[in-house]
């Protein structure tokens, strides 16, 4: 497990109660398994008071966990017969964004998603989630598909923003991005969107366009990282604390503000200390969304769409 800087002193229990447990096993005659009990009831209980009330800053870094599942895992728990599709016929294919033709409870749809990585080797392959022109050209033409045979389009959004560099400013990164939103809204489709992780800048606008869009509970979703806005405002990266309360990022935040339509629940701990629970509750909430929209025709998911964003600003964490 690794532990995020503010949960030191559950590593700290948690340890313990793992030492205790280590001499047990090298011992037997030692009993010791009151004392790590009572450390893990500790424990349990700290958790508890560390995830009851995050601020908007942990729930950053409880975001950014290398540990939670990411694009690929939902995608191999929840979709059968999932069929890649790579490229964007233009360019290249972008290993950050990964999607294709899969069933989610026997119904036909398309999945498409930001894919960070897990280890070293991938998180390079991948590109840390950070999409290239390329990649959101690919999202564009799956999605093309997706409006000629009527097939659901499911995002999976989990990235800090589009890759800045050089060769994707000069591909078009802006106008790739654009596109992408372009025809999220004009998508005769029902389109579903699920931050899984963080949802940063027009890199995760582009894959939110959505009819419906729902968000992990420790999850994030905003217009710039907290760090990127400091330096800007405060030109200082070290206010990013301040910054992340300023920007209304979190999931019960844009609840209010009408952003977004749900909050999915997370394990205890966030979705990186039971994959399978948080994987399991994205599951239900993507068909009770799709329910949501069945039945209903092209051009009332067109218009539905097009309203849900015109009355962004209508609501106020006030009201």
């Amino acid at each position: 497990m690794n532990y995020l800087e503010f949960e030191k002193p559950l590593a700290e229990i948690e340890g313990k109660a793992e030492e205790l447990r280590a001499l047990a096993r090298k011992n037997e005659e030692m009993d010791v398994e009151k004392e790590a009990v009572a450390l893990d009831r500790k424990a349990d209980t700290l958790l508890r008071d560390l995830y009851k009330d995050l601020t908007p800053w942990r729930k950053c870094q409880v975001a950014r966990h290398p540990d939670r599942p990411h694009c690929k895992d939902y995608i191999e728990a929840l979709f059968t017969e999932y069929t890649p599709l790579a490229g964007d016929r233009n360019f290249a294919d972008d290993h950050s964004v990964m999607g294709g033709l899969a069933r989610f409870n026997d119904t036909p749809v398309m999945v498409i998603g930001h894919e960070k990585g897990n280890d070293t080797k991938s998180r390079i392959e991948r590109n840390f989630g950070m999409a290239r022109p390329e990649g959101y050209r690919k999202a564009i033409r799956l999605m093309d598909m997706a409006h000629r045979f009527g097939l659901p389009v499911i995002t999976l959004v989990d990235t800090p923003g589009a890759y800045p560099g050089k060769g994707a400013e000069e591909r078009g990164q802006s106008e790739a991005i654009a596109r992408t939103t372009q025809k999220c809204l004009e998508l005769g489709a029902p389109l579903i969107a699920v931050i899984i992780g963080e949802g940063g800048s027009g890199g995760a606008v582009a894959f939110a366009t959505a009819n419906r869009i729902a968000m992990l509970e420790h999850s994030i979703y905003s217009v710039i990282s907290p760090e990127g806005c400091a330096s800007i405002l405060w030109k200082d990266a070290e206010k990013m604390r301040e910054a992340a309360e300023a920007l209304r990022l979190t999931a019960q935040d844009l609840l209010k503000l009408g952003v977004i339509d749900r909050i999915v629940k997370e394990p205890v701990g966030g979705a990186q200390r039971g994959p399978r629970e948080a994987i399991d509750a994205v599951g239900k909430a993507i068909e009770a969304m799709l329910k949501e929209l069945s039945g209903k025709k092209p051009e009332a998911l067109i218009k539905d769409r097009r309203q849900k964003f015109l009355d962004m600003g209508s609501k106020g964490l006030a009201a």
